[in-house]
């Protein structure tokens, strides 16, 4: 019984410092206004995770794909990464324009920019330097789709459809994922 107890009390005083560690070294998350800020002391490509409060396919992308550590390696190595609620109210200042809330699209008119017609959450933004060409990824990515989309939009100088198509016949994933089989999250 003192062992059961003394293991307890262990995991317990361990819980705070490992949650913390897996706070630190998580992908780097950065606000509208951080980014920009960033751009202009080292240009990067930029990633941003277009998400809702209400998505379970965001949640479970969030607890799931975003917590690898191959993933946040190479986000935090070659991307700059925005967590955006597209359905976000408030007044958003980018590259000296606002954008606010749009309640025809229900959603920000920055993430309206940014998805274009086909709205999906969670929709993956990837950005040239200097916010150029967004193009956006709708949908739930694993482990394994991450780890070839974010190696296809960062290794190859143009983009398209031919170029794609072989980069993805040609791919050889080599991060873990502990996933297991993609279900759909509850509620769903």
């Amino acid at each position: 019984m003192k062992r059961i107890i003394l293991i307890a009390v262990a995991i317990l005083m361990m819980t705070p410092a490992l949650m913390a560690q897996k706070a630190e070294g998580g992908i780097k998350w950065l606000s509208i206004d951080e980014l920009q800020v960033k751009m202009k002391e080292k240009p990067k490509r930029v990633y941003v995770d277009m998400y809702t409060d209400w998505c379970g396919w965001c949640k479970k992308m969030e607890a799931t794909t975003f917590t690898n550590p191959d993933v946040i390696k190479y986000m935090n190595d070659n991307f700059y990464c925005v967590r955006f609620n597209a359905e976000r109210k408030d007044v958003i200042y980018f590259m000296g324009k606002q954008y606010g809330f749009d309640p025809e699209k229900k959603m920000n008119s920055l993430a309206a920019m940014w998805i274009g017609p086909r709205v999906s959450y969670p929709t993956s933004v990837f950005m040239e330097q200097f916010y150029q060409s967004p193009m956006p990824v709708p949908g739930y990515q694993d482990v394994k789709g991450m780890e070839l989309i974010v190696r296809f939009f960062n290794e190859v100088a143009a983009k398209n459809q031919a170029q794609w198509e072989a980069y993805q016949k040609a791919f050889k994933p080599s991060w873990a994922s502990l996933d297991g089989p993609v279900t759909a999250p509850a509620g769903h």
